[in-house]
């Protein structure tokens, strides 16, 4: 499954998705990851939740699409109880367009390896919800 929190810069999607992402400890049975651009709300998740600041990582900081894919595809294959990856600031660290074909893939190989592999995925992404293609704004929260 994936969930996408959309919404203009300082509209509250961080705090969401770390509420989100620290209720689902309650929930879920695997492991579960936090990826964000940097590590100011490393402190905000719960320790049992991988926090992991991909601005360390070249091939997942202003990256494209697929490179981004890739290094999610990475962990679940290093990791086969990860449930949840949970991912800030979508728009900083992967700079393909939303509008692109390349970004329509991207959802639907997500989409694949999120039932392939029965982890789920939830993106904030700082974009008004009107302002996404539909092949997005399908997954809105």
């Amino acid at each position: 499954m994936i969930r996408v929190i959309l919404g203009d810069k300082g509209s509250g999607k961080t705090k969401r998705l770390i509420d989100l992402t620290n209720e689902a400890l309650k929930s879920e049975h695997g492991n579960i990851i936090f990826i964000d651009d940097d590590k100011r709300y490393m402190y905000d998740l719960r320790h049992e939740i991988r926090f992991v600041d991909a601005s360390e990582y070249p091939v997942a900081y202003k990256c494209t699409a697929s490179e981004f894919l890739a290094f999610v595809c990475g962990m679940l294959s290093a990791d086969f109880d990860l449930s949840l990856i949970s991912v800030d600031a979508f728009k900083k660290l992967v700079k393909t367009p939303l509008t692109d074909i390349e970004m329509e893939k991207f959802f639907e190989n997500l989409e694949k390896i999120s039932n392939a592999h029965h982890c789920s995925f939830v993106l904030s992404i700082s974009v008004p919800e009107d302002e996404v293609p539909e092949f997005i704004r399908k997954y809105n929260v």
